[in-house]
C-alpha cells in the first residue's frame, strides 16, 4: 500500500547507498508508491566507469541529466548527457552510465514499475567487492 503523503526532499536527500565512486539517493520507492515507480538520484564521481551494461526485462527507465556531463549506454551506443537531457530506455534494452570527466555528474532516474530499491544491498556489496567497477 502506498503512502498518500507528499514527499519533499532536498538535492541528495532520501535513503542513500554508497557504491564507492557512485552514490544513490532514493526519493520514492515501494512503500511510497505501491511499487508503481521508483525515483532515485545517482551521483557519479569523476572517473566512474559504470555499473556494468545490463537490462531489465520488465522495467522501463527514464534518465534526466541534472549535473555535469556524462554518458549513457543505450543498446550499443554511448550517448553524451548534460543537465536537462533526457533518455528513455525501454524494458529489455541494454544500458549503463558513466562519468569519464573530471567533475562530478548526476542524474535522476525513474524506474517503471517500481521495486528497485530492494536490490540496493546487493549492488552496494558488489561495489564493495569490486572497487574498480565492472
Amino acid at each position: 500500500m502506498s503512502d498518500p503523503a507528499p514527499i519533499h526532499l532536498p538535492a541528495r536527500g532520501g535513503r542513500s547507498y554508497d557504491c564507492g565512486r557512485l552514490t544513490a539517493h532514493f526519493k520514492a520507492d515501494g512503500a511510497e508508491t505501491g511499487d508503481r515507480y521508483a525515483v532515485s538520484e545517482w551521483v557519479m564521481q569523476p572517473g566512474f566507469t559504470g555499473v556494468g551494461a545490463h537490462s531489465h526485462d520488465a522495467n522501463d527507465e527514464l534518465f534526466f541529466g541534472t549535473e555535469g556531463t556524462f554518458e549513457i549506454l543505450v543498446g550499443e551506443d554511448w550517448r553524451p548527457m548534460k543537465p536537462g537531457d533526457f533518455i528513455r530506455v525501454p524494458a529489455g534494452v541494454t544500458h549503463d552510465f558513466r562519468n569519464l570527466g573530471d567533475a562530478p555528474a548526476a542524474l535522476q532516474n525513474v524506474f517503471l514499475p517500481g521495486g528497485f530499491e530492494p536490490m540496493m544491498p546487493q549492488i552496494v556489496q558488489w561495489f564493495a567487492d569490486n572497487p574498480e567497477g565492472p
